[in-house]
């Protein structure tokens, strides 16, 4: 069965959007087109066969595609039964050069990329964004992942990993997202207040706390919701309280942090009583 499912998810709390593609064609072929950003897609099942740059593309299952803005494609199955499926998103180029010196749009010789680890970590964000695009979130993990493929993959040079005063600049993160759990600020908005690009700042955050911004605002969210779930407030109000979208984005984060729903932490603490 043919289908298409496309997904928007935005930046930070003003940051631009970012579409997502859900594909699966048994004989769909697309005409000649061009994206205004990258394409960046990866294979999941079946092979493509895409025109591009005079050439042709095979992909198969874990491979990487990475098209750049303005070039003209063709896609269409690799064989007459298997069809094929893929994930893709489509990003500014100024997402994949903020670990890189400022300068010209990224290159990459080789549209097709064998990198099974980058590969992994696109299909799970892709998958994870696609069912709760929450923009912190979303800010914090697709900026990281499109820097990277660019400094592994591109012809531009990296810039260093090293920020000064790294510990410094997660502290006064990490304090800002606390202080506005129910709207934090967004990441872009927070390097900008410290003079570091968007890159330096999730490199200074993950270095000193070990998580990426969301994760962390995540888990503190979870024990605030905790606490109030000790006093009998309900898991639907609970997750209002603390800046969950709804009551299904807690419970998502209250099984990772403590492996138990809300509603049955809430009835085991109601249950051991005073």
């Amino acid at each position: 069965m043919e289908k298409a499912r496309w997904t928007r998810t935005r930046l930070g709390r003003c940051g631009p959007s970012l579409d997502l593609l859900t594909a699966r064609f048994d004989k769909h072929v697309y005409a000649p087109h061009a994206h205004e950003e990258f394409t960046v897609g990866v294979c999941v099942d079946g092979s493509e066969v895409i025109d591009y740059r005079g050439g042709h593309i095979r992909t198969g299952p874990g491979s990487i595609v990475v098209l750049a803005p303005g070039e003209v494609h063709t896609g269409g199955p690799g064989n007459a039964t298997d069809g094929y499926a893929y994930r893709a998103l489509y990003a500014a180029p100024s997402l994949l050069t903020e670990g890189t010196p400022a300068g010209g749009v990224p290159h990459f010789r080789e549209p097709l990329i064998d990198d099974p680890e980058l590969a992994a970590a696109i299909l799970r964000t892709h998958t994870e964004l696609g069912t709760c695009p929450d923009p912190l979130e979303a800010e914090s993990r697709l900026p990281w992942l499109l820097t990277a493929l660019a400094r592994r993959h591109s012809t531009t040079p990296s810039v260093s990993d090293l920020v000064p005063g790294a510990d410094q600049v997660a502290t006064v993160v990490r304090d800002r997202l606390a202080d506005e759990l129910l709207d934090p600020p967004s990441l872009a908005d927070l390097a900008r207040d410290l003079g570091l690009s968007r890159y330096q700042l999730l490199r200074a955050f993950r270095t000193t706390m070990g998580l990426p911004p969301y994760a962390w605002l995540a888990q503190y969210r979870v024990t605030r919701a905790r606490r109030l779930l000790d006093t009998g407030v309900r898991p639907a109000e609970a997750a209002s309280l603390v800046g969950f979208a709804d009551q299904a984005h807690l419970t998502r984060w209250f099984r990772r942090v403590l492996g138990v729903t809300p509603a049955a932490y809430r009835n085991s603490v109601q249950d051991v009583g005073p």
